[in-house]
């Protein structure tokens, strides 16, 4: 007996070293920065984007602007906030997200804090401030229609637009491969849920979004499952979903027919014309 207490014992000990570790060490996984090379030169390759510095509590933090085709005239246009992947930068997309564009429609790429040359330390309550600002600076600009400004977050994105969501109003929600909540993954790291620190509830705020809510998700992803956009899709009040045969870092597996599918889905909100 003496000695299956002490094997106990020591099994709880180890245990609770564990639970200590990705407590003191869960952000360094959440927001992997320091793993993500910074490219340069990239702004310069795309006529017309704008470089932005938000001022927040903790510093600047970068954001590029892509402003629709300058043939509108006075007519104000919608616009997309976009939150990448948590090993990603807002250098990785402008090429690809000037699909936007092409349809009238402004886009806003803003950086996580720490992240790339943005000041700061990765959180969600850093990331949720950083993307007020972005929203707020969004607003103030006059080509901008502020009915008509739709959230886009990949991934861990999908936390950040959804965290914005729960602030600012928005005509419509876009989740590309995003989870439920980060404490769903607790079980899977055989840890309790009390001990996530950023929570990124996104099942929450979907639920309670009163937009519509486009959900696009891998069938095979294994990173972040399948039953995580199918959860957010029933959760939806307006909500429709994209399955594709993919997984995550795959996903969309065609970009032609992801713009086509977007299209159609900004269409039908009314956040575009044609």
């Amino acid at each position: 007996m003496r000695i299956l207490v002490q094997i106990a014992s020591g099994i709880l000990i180890l245990y609770l070293a564990y639970c200590s570790f990705l407590f003191l060490f869960q952000r360094q996984i959440l927001f992997p920065r320091n793993q993500v090379g910074v490219p340069s030169g990239m702004a310069n390759k795309i006529a017309g984007l704008e470089k932005m510095w938000l001022h927040t509590s903790y510093g600047k933090v970068e954001a590029w602007f892509l402003p629709p085709p300058p043939d509108r005239g006075a007519e104000s246009a919608p616009a997309v906030i976009f939150a990448h992947g948590n090993a990603e930068l807002i250098d990785f997309w402008p090429e690809e997200f000037s699909n936007f564009t092409h349809l009238g429609i402004g886009v806003l790429l803003v950086e996580y804090p720490g992240y790339g040359r943005s000041e700061g330390t990765p959180s969600q309550r850093s990331t949720i401030e950083a993307f007020i600002a972005a929203y707020d600076a969004l607003l103030a600009r006059k080509d901008v229609d502020p009915s008509r400004i739709v959230l886009f977050g990949r991934s861990l994105g999908g936390g950040a637009v959804c965290a914005l969501a729960a602030e600012r109003p928005s005509a419509a929600l876009i989740l590309l491969s995003t989870f439920t909540s980060v404490r769903s993954f607790a079980s899977k790291f055989l840890v309790p849920g009390f001990l996530i620190r950023d929570r990124f509830d996104n099942l929450a705020v979907v639920s309670s979004y009163s937009g519509p809510v486009l959900v696009i998700h891998g069938r095979n992803d294994s990173l972040i499952p399948y039953k995580h956009g199918v959860a957010l899709y029933r959760a939806a009040q307006r909500g429709e979903m994209l399955t594709y045969d993919c997984r995550h870092n795959d996903c969309p597996p065609s970009w032609n027919t992801f713009w086509r599918d977007v299209q159609t889905f900004l269409h039908h909100a009314g956040i575009i014309k044609n």
